[in-house]
């Protein structure tokens, strides 16, 4: 566990702002929505190599769901994080999540294959057997990582299976996609290290890892993952290409699992810090399983931020933004605005209704594995209330420093050992 000092501040785009306590972090940002548009100049990117101008932080419900309803003012494809990426960086991080339509609309049709309800089922089914194999890895220890043993190994497997890649290569993916949502963070890439060399690196090894299985996939018909869909698909015209691919494999492992993992991490935290919550669910997993996951996703929202680009002069919340300016979309602060979530700060597992903002606002950009995160999610819990029943946190999260990903590196947990 790596633990360093940072100076406290006030401002949600910095990565320090989001290891503070958890209650000072949830004062700056019910202050903020006082004033939920404003513009921040200062940055502690410069440990990435990257410049960083500013942007504007929207930290209020109504005008984020604005904006991604408008794509056509708040455009996704000049990138989805506040830096200025050099071009090396497209190659690797810009699969439909960081596209507009035309293009955006038809990759992500063509994705969508991968996630119809026959998919889904046969996935469920695997996510039910891996969720017993990994408690089989740890039911006779009493106490393990609970992120790095269990919430972590849940998605990443999924993920893999999904998309073809051989549960060999699960350890490397893994490696990759702590180096890339946790660049920011000196237990993934060492302060004074080279952190851009280090980005690109980890993206070009999952690319080169994905462009071998593609092309391994190519004229056959016999499977029936998303990588033989994709590489023998043709996207009205326009033939997918091994980049595509694995550019859209760099966003499944990293937003897919990433996400998923967090989720889980945060939802083990707030159970045992909400006994009560614990035991409706705990007493009632099939009937309250679905409000739960949603409660567990609207506080944890494991994506931060996403940034959109103003590509015309309009005003949001009473405030002019210029054509060319970058805006924060703050996720984790809407969802815990007082004017949809009463009590927002209160874990509620049969909160209802719910119209959190965890898998991004309406859009075309709406999260297309949301349905399988939920599944992931729910299982995972119904299976350690099963088996595990007093599993809960022996001590506070490790968060990742990063404004990006709301992460969790590290949560020891403890438990009755159980064969």
């Amino acid at each position: 566990m790596t633990t360093i000092e940072h100076e406290p501040t006030d401002n949600p785009l910095l990565n320090r702002f989001w290891v503070q306590d958890e209650a000072v972090i949830d004062q700056h940002l019910a202050e903020q929505q006082q004033q939920p548009v404003q513009f921040r100049e200062e940055n502690d990117a410069s440990s990435l190599g990257l410049p960083w101008p500013g942007g504007w932080a929207v930290v209020d419900y109504d005008q984020i769901v604005h904006m991604s309803k408008n794509p056509e003012i708040f455009s996704s494809g000049n990138g989805i994080t506040l830096l200025e990426t050099p071009p090396e960086f497209n190659a690797f991080f810009s699969s439909m999540i960081a596209m507009d339509d035309p293009r955006h609309g038809r990759l992500r049709k063509l994705v969508s294959r991968g996630f119809t309800p026959r998919m889904l089922q046969k996935l469920e089914d695997g996510v039910r057997v891996q969720a017993d194999l990994i408690i089989d890895q740890i039911a006779e220890r009493g106490e393990c990582d609970f992120i790095v043993d269990v919430a972590a190994q849940l998605p990443l497997a999924i993920v893999c299976d999904l998309m073809g890649v051989p549960r060999s290569e699960l350890g490397f993916v893994f490696d990759q996609t702590n180096i890339i949502l946790g660049a920011s963070d000196p237990e993934y890439v060492p302060e004074g290290g080279d952190v851009l060399g280090a980005l690109l690196g980890a993206g070009a090894a999952l690319a080169e890892l994905m462009t071998s299985i593609a092309d391994s996939k190519k004229g056959s018909d016999s499977e029936d993952d998303l990588t033989s869909i994709l590489v023998n698909a043709e996207l009205e015209g326009d033939e997918l290409t091994s980049a595509d691919i694995a550019s859209f494999f760099i966003l499944l492992v990293v937003a897919g699992n990433e996400t998923t993992r967090n989720a889980i991490g945060w939802g083990l935290h707030y159970l045992t810090q909400n006994p009560d919550q614990r035991a409706i669910w705990q007493n009632d997993p099939e009937g309250v399983g679905a409000t739960a996951v949603e409660e567990i996703v609207r506080l944890a929202s494991p994506v931060t931020y996403m940034r959109r680009t103003a590509t015309q002069d309009t005003t949001l919340g009473g405030v002019d933004i210029a054509e060319g300016d970058k805006l924060a979309m703050i996720y984790l602060a809407a969802n815990r605005d007082p004017n949809l979530f009463p009590d927002p700060h209160r874990f509620d597992v049969l909160r209802d209704p719910n119209r959190h903002i965890g898998f991004g606002g309406p859009g075309p950009h709406f999260c297309l594995g949301a349905h399988l995160a939920r599944r992931e999610i729910r299982i995972m819990f119904e299976q350690l209330f099963e088996r595990l029943p007093d599993i809960e946190a022996a001590g506070p999260p490790d968060v990742l420093l990063s404004n990006f990903i709301h992460g969790v590196k590290h949560l020891p947990a403890t438990f009755t050992p159980a064969g």
